[in-house]
């Protein structure tokens, strides 16, 4: 669930190239990323704060982490994190704002793209600009850094992004006469294949979908972005999902929970809970970023092996996102250097942090997947990146070839504006309707959802 210009910043992203998610750190850089990374600095101890800390149940992860935390103290003997918060997903919509609102964000904070302008604009993030010189692979951004720029200031760091697919169970597939090869290209062909999938008995899902949490919101947003819908008008002062394109997307829905029965009648209403039914062998397909099958892996412990995505059937438009991370506003200049050193440390610097893919292999962790990248292919970083993913991939890449080739040339679009999850929270509900009434009035659902979505925007001004 994220934000805006991104689009471009994915949109270079997506010359595709290929990544591990959430590793960590420890061996090959350049001696320029190793000075800037490692070298201690003479300033007075500082302590600093920090957040999304792989959780307990996703040991291998966690563990990288951890060696990171004292790696990168080691290196900085004048910096102590003292606190390091776990936190799965990083972004839960009720925690951030209940923090936010208290005050009690940590000193580095994890924020996904569709918060960072509003944070912006609200004074709740750290000007970072007179501090970069200290980044060395600052320099080797991509258009990824622009969403955190305003008026020529900078107020955070992306760290990763991701495209919109369709995840389905290979194994799944095979038990219901499916061909895995060749999953569907089109919404009719999913329908089917959904259909398929719920005659294999009791338990079987053919789709899963989202329907609270925001997460219905921000999965029908994906849907109507692929039917070529918008979420908002140009200007973005009006809603503009009340259309044929929102309507396509909750009476697909409709009809697969109440003519075909191949949804199920269970409600996902937060991320982990659609995670851990297709991580459960039992469900043919969701809406996922190339990262759900590493997600499913690691921390649902799902047979990596049984998963592949492919593109969003019949797509005109690729909805993508991704987050980064900012600083409290009350940091001190000192917390906001030692901060900076954290993240890039931690996840921008080629052989350390979530880039060090020859210690991601040897935790049997992924190297591999398709991932946007962060740095321009040309630079010093992008080019230690590249190098180092391809030297220790370890995954099947057919598992993402079809989600690869059948993205090519689709438009990227990002989320929905800064007030993003607002509108998602106000879009769970005909989300939830439709999967959880026979009789839903989807014209009037949408029109609903419109005329608050609107009544958010002018309040907002």
């Amino acid at each position: 669930m994220k934000a805006r210009p991104i689009a471009i910043v994915l949109g270079a992203g997506l010359a595709l190239s290929l990544a591990a998610c959430g590793s960590g750190g420890a061996p090959p850089q350049s001696s320029a990323a190793a000075t800037a990374s490692g070298s201690a600095a003479s300033a007075a101890p500082v302590s600093i704060s920090i957040n999304c800390m792989p959780p307990k149940t996703n040991t291998a992860q966690r563990a990288t982490f951890q060696q990171d935390v004292d790696a990168f103290q080691q290196l900085n003997p004048n910096i102590k994190i003292e606190k390091a918060v776990d936190a799965f997903p990083c972004y839960e919509p009720r925690t951030f704002e209940a923090k936010l609102a208290g005050g009690q964000l940590e000193t580095v904070f994890y924020v996904n793209f569709p918060n960072v302008g509003r944070l912006i604009e609200s004074g709740q993030a750290a000007d970072l600009t007179p501090y970069l010189d200290s980044l060395t692979t600052y320099k080797d951004y991509n258009q990824a850094i622009d969403l955190f720029k305003k008026d020529g200031k900078v107020y955070g760091l992306p760290t990763d992004g991701y495209g919109m697919g369709l995840v389905y169970n290979k194994d799944v597939f095979t038990k219901a006469g499916l061909d895995p090869n060749n999953p569907p290209k089109t919404w009719a062909e999913v329908q089917a294949a959904a259909k398929a999938v719920a005659a294999l008995g009791p338990g079987y899902v053919g789709f899963g979908e989202y329907s609270g949490g925001n997460t219905g919101g921000w999965h029908f947003t994906a849907s109507l972005y692929a039917r070529g819908g918008d979420i908002l008008a140009p200007d973005g002062k009006s809603a503009a999902f009340n259309s044929p394109e929102g309507k396509a997307v909750l009476d697909f829905l409709k009809q697969m929970r109440w003519t075909d029965k191949s949804t199920g009648s269970r409600l996902y209403n937060e991320w982990p809970a659609l995670m851990r039914a297709m991580a459960g062998g039992k469900m043919g397909m969701m809406l996922g970023a190339p990262d759900v099958l590493i997600g499913l892996r690691n921390d649902f412990k799902a047979k990596f092996e049984n998963y592949a995505v492919t593109s969003v059937p019949e797509a005109k438009a690729l909805f993508n996102g991704g987050a980064g991370y900012m600083i409290n506003p009350k940091a001190t200049p000192e917390q906001i250097k030692a901060g900076l050193k954290w993240i890039e440390y931690e996840f921008l610097t080629p052989g350390k942090g979530q880039l060090d893919y020859v210690r991601a292999k040897g935790a049997d962790l992924t190297v591999g997947q398709p991932y946007p990248d962060l740095y321009g292919a040309d630079t010093e970083s992008g080019k230690a990146v590249a190098d180092l993913r391809a030297a220790n991939a370890n995954i099947d890449l057919a598992q993402f070839a079809k989600w690869v080739e059948g993205s090519k040339g689709i438009a990227p679009k990002p989320e929905p504006g800064p007030y993003a999850q607002e509108i998602y929270a106000i879009l769970d509900t005909p989300m939830s309707a439709v999967l959880t009434r026979q009789d839903a009035n989807i014209d009037q659902l949408l029109a609903d959802a419109e005329a608050k979505v609107n009544a958010l925007l002018s309040k907002k001004g």
